[in-house]
């Protein structure tokens, strides 16, 4: 439980919010032209700068993104996406259970087409799964159905040391050029394996009842499946060993709810919370609030921008970062501000997902801290520019969450 007289601390993450200057908004960013008074009021009030969240050499992933964002250092923390989300399907891993990522996506003319299979449907997507399973039941595998086109893979004794290519990142490209690769030879059967998959899983999906409805309506066939991001369990200490504090996560990713699992936080589910640009924003920000009377942090966690990001739909984007500023942000401020909560409340993205090409990059992310506890710098509005010029520099590492709890 959490000690009603400490200050509480609010970290809200607007995945994918960053994004490069975009020619048809005259040279301006999604960021810098979306309505947000609720962020530049955080900036106003408080101190910005920009976090590197994902250093040179490693992966542009989420987890990666966001490991950085709770202050854990990811080459040691980050051990494949699909432990994460193992977790928070709570499925329990052995020590030596590969688990991964595994996506239904749209091949067309054997290339991927989309890495979301046009956002499949939870029933349709888990009675894919389900038919897969009982397809490649012969396997050492295990398929474990998530949300819509995210799922679970899990390999008894695979080798986690193989090359798999993020699908978000290569719509448009080659199937064929974005096998599984070995990184060492040892690693050869559990990329035959993948690659097997992969292969093996079109001419069945192809044919199957549901991807004919889908193609008969004018949708997207979930015609392939796409391992990624493999990795074995990670060793992480909680936030209460950390720091010494308890808190939650409010996220509709399954991804971000294995992280707060392994960080010790409480994962609180939210009615009406998809990922997407249709999520329960008002929901989050009341579960937030909530969430604070008995713990002293919560992370919440917004996909939209993201999505839109991916998807390179500049208005889309444009309108989820509006959302989150007016449906979500606003509704916490003026909630500790009636209930007379003491807060340090934080925005930030994870990693920019630019519209130009719909992939994540590592280019530092603008932040925003309002905290009691220091004066403000003469920055007033929140945007890749604006915080160029704050007192908070460039952070890096731990730093983020150190400002953020006051360590």
């Amino acid at each position: 439980m959490g000690d009603g007289s400490r200050t509480k601390a609010i970290v809200i993450i607007g995945d994918g919010m960053a994004d490069y200057a975009v020619p048809e908004l005259d040279g301006r960013t999604p960021l810098m032209v979306a309505h947000t008074p609720a962020m530049d009021l955080i900036a106003r009030n408080g101190r910005t700068g920009l976090f590197r969240t994902i250093e040179e050499d490693l992966p542009t992933g989420s987890a990666v993104a966001n490991l950085s964002v709770l202050g854990y250092d990811p080459r040691t923390a980050f051990r494949g996406r699909g432990v994460l989300e193992a977790a928070s399907l709570g499925v329990e891993l052995a020590p030596d259970d590969l688990a991964s990522r595994i996506n239904l996506i749209c091949v067309e003319d054997e290339r991927i087409r989309s890495h979301s299979a046009g956002h499949i449907s939870n029933d349709e997507a888990h009675e894919l799964i389900a038919a897969l399973s009982e397809h490649f039941g012969e396997l050492p595998i295990r398929l474990v159905p998530g949300l819509s086109y995210r799922h679970l893979l899990v390999v008894p004794r695979g080798d986690p040391r193989v090359d798999c290519a993020p699908p978000h990142d290569h719509v448009g490209e080659r199937v064929q050029d974005l096998l599984v690769q070995p990184l060492v030879p040892e690693a050869q059967g559990t990329a035959d394996l993948l690659n097997h998959l992969i292969v093996e899983s079109q001419p069945f999906l192809g044919r199957h009842a549901v991807n004919e409805k889908r193609v008969a309506a004018g949708q997207q066939a979930a015609n392939s499946v796409w391992p990624w991001s493999p990795g074995v369990r990670p060793v992480m200490k909680t936030f209460q060993e950390r720091f010494g504090i308890s808190g939650a996560v409010i996220t509709a990713v399954d991804l971000i709810k294995g992280l707060g699992i392994y960080a010790g936080l409480d994962v609180i589910e939210v009615e009406g919370a998809t990922g997407l640009y249709d999520t329960n924003y008002e929901g989050k920000a009341d579960a937030c609030l909530e969430a604070l009377r008995t713990r002293d942090f919560v992370c919440v966690h917004v996909e939209a921008a993201d999505e839109a990001g991916h998807e390179q739909d500049l208005e889309l984007k444009i309108r989820c970062i509006e959302d989150l500023d007016g449906r979500l942000i606003k509704r916490v401020l003026h909630g500790i501000e009636a209930e007379g909560i003491e807060a340090v409340v934080a925005v930030l993205p994870d990693h920019p997902t630019p519209i130009a090409h719909g992939k994540h990059t590592r280019d530092p992310v603008p932040v925003a801290v309002w905290s009691p506890r220091f004066e403000p710098d003469q920055v007033d509005r929140f945007d890749e520019e604006s915080v160029k010029g704050g007192a908070l520099g460039m952070l890096e590492g731990s730093q983020f969450i150190e400002t953020v709890l006051g360590k």
